[in-house]
Parts: structure tokens; C-alpha cells; sequence
């Protein structure tokens, strides 16, 4: 049985692990387009500005897990969100200071089981305690099946229960919902997952998250994008107990 831990990298050594831990995940599983192909490692000029999470396996000493985040005092000097090249997030001005994004979650396929994850939040629960953040904001994706039909139809399945407030949305800038698919039915056709939401994106809803308006299209990802947004005061009571009262 491994030893995890979890906090925020402690060395460029493990910074390097996460993004090589990314690319392995996102260009080898998923098959994404990353500027930094050939490096082997996923990385882009938001990696500088962010806290770098991580799970180690303390007996083997390596990272399985990763998570990135970019605090609002963080953002400022970056120049802005990484979730900004995607959506427009000026209806969130009022809520700027207080909200922390999170991306680029990513788990060895080996460490898969729930425990990891578990701890990389935790550790983002302290980060935002510490930071004083009163909203939790990232994107979770859905693959394109289908040529996006099925987040479509995803889309119009959580929207009439899960859209923000109107002062908590967004707008992308490259919309997924345009030409045919605005007028996609309930499923894409001959596509038995059409509709269902990917794990990530479960646990966001189950805490109590909104989806801040229609996803963006990531063709680099092969993704449509959900904005997602948790303000903390909002987030259920199980999940408080497990996550904040435990930071």
C-alpha cells in the first residue's frame, strides 16, 4: 500500500514531474495538442505564476498527482486567468479578489482510485483558507464526441439545474454552441455515453458548483470546456466537513 502525501511542490524537481506527469496524461491518453510537444512535459506561461500541488508516493518518491493553482494575487501579476483565454469573465468583476482557479488536474493511472484526488483537494482547501478566497472557479472538460454533440447535449441537460446567477456568468470566446449544434437534440446519434458528465465535473456539482454559462470548444484538448464556478459559502455541508474543517 503506497504512502501519499500531499502539499504544494517543494522543488523544480517536482515541478517537473507534475508537468511531465500532464503530458503523459494529456498528449499520451487523451491525445492533446500542447505547445510543448516533444519536451516531454506539458508546461505554458501560466506554470510560473502557479502553486504547484502535488500527491508524492513517499516510497517511491514521485509525483503521481497534480493539481495547479492560480490565486487572484497570483493572476494579477500572470496578467490574468488561464480560464480568461477561454471565457470572458468580466460579469465575475465584483468576485475578482476573492477567486481562485484551479486546472490541469491529472492523476497517474495507477493512483486512480479516489485517494489522490481526495488529498490534492485538501491541499487546495488550505490554499484557499490561507488565501482568504471566497470562490473556487476551473473548467472541466468533456470530449468532443460526436463533433460535440454529446457535451451538447450534456450542456442542455445540467444547464436548467446547474446554471450560475446571472452575476456569476460567463462568456465564452469561442462557443461550442454555434451553427448545427444550437439546434442538437437530447443525444448524439449512435453514441451511448452522449450526455454523461465526466467525473470531475460530477464532483464539482455534488459540492455545490455552478456552471457559469454555454462551455467554450478547446480543439487543442480535443475538449468543450464548462466553466465552473463554487463559491465557498455556497459549498454543501458533507463536503465542507470533508474538505474545509479537515484543511
Amino acid at each position: 500500500m503506497p504512502t501519499l502525501s500531499a502539499g504544494p511542490a517543494r522543488c523544480a524537481e517536482e515541478v517537473a514531474q507534475a508537468q511531465a506527469l500532464r503530458y503523459r496524461v494529456f498528449a499520451g491518453e487523451c491525445g492533446a495538442r500542447l505547445a510543448s510537444r516533444g519536451y516531454g512535459r506539458d508546461e505554458d506561461a501560466f506554470d510560473a505564476w502557479c502553486v504547484h500541488l502535488v500527491v508524492r508516493d513517499e516510497c517511491r518518491g514521485t509525483v503521481v498527482g497534480t493539481y495547479r493553482v492560480l490565486t487572484s494575487e497570483r493572476a494579477a501579476r500572470a496578467g490574468s486567468f488561464y480560464s480568461e483565454t477561454e471565457f470572458d469573465l468580466t460579469g465575475l468583476q465584483r468576485y475578482r479578489t476573492g477567486l481562485c482557479e484551479i486546472g490541469r488536474a491529472c492523476v497517474d493511472p495507477g493512483y486512480r482510485g479516489g485517494v489522490a484526488l481526495h488529498l490534492l483537494w485538501q491541499a487546495v482547501a488550505v490554499l484557499m483558507r490561507e488565501g482568504g478566497s471566497t470562490h473556487l472557479i476551473g473548467c472541466a472538460s468533456v470530449p468532443l464526441a460526436g463533433d460535440g454533440e454529446s457535451a451538447a447535449s450534456l450542456w442542455r441537460r445540467l444547464a436548467p439545474d446547474h446554471l450560475a446567477p446571472a452575476d456569476c456568468r460567463v462568456v465564452p470566446r469561442r462557443p461550442l454552441l454555434s451553427g448545427g449544434l444550437a439546434r442538437v437534440g437530447a443525444a448524439a446519434p449512435n453514441d451511448p455515453t452522449a450526455g454523461a458528465a465526466p467525473m470531475l465535473m460530477r464532483g464539482y456539482l455534488r459540492m455545490g458548483a455552478w456552471i457559469g454559462g454555454e462551455p467554450a470548444r478547446d480543439d487543442d484538448f480535443g475538449s468543450a470546456d464548462f466553466f465552473m464556478i463554487l463559491p465557498i459559502e455556497r459549498m454543501s455541508a458533507r463536503y465542507a466537513r470533508h474538505y474545509l474543517m479537515a484543511a
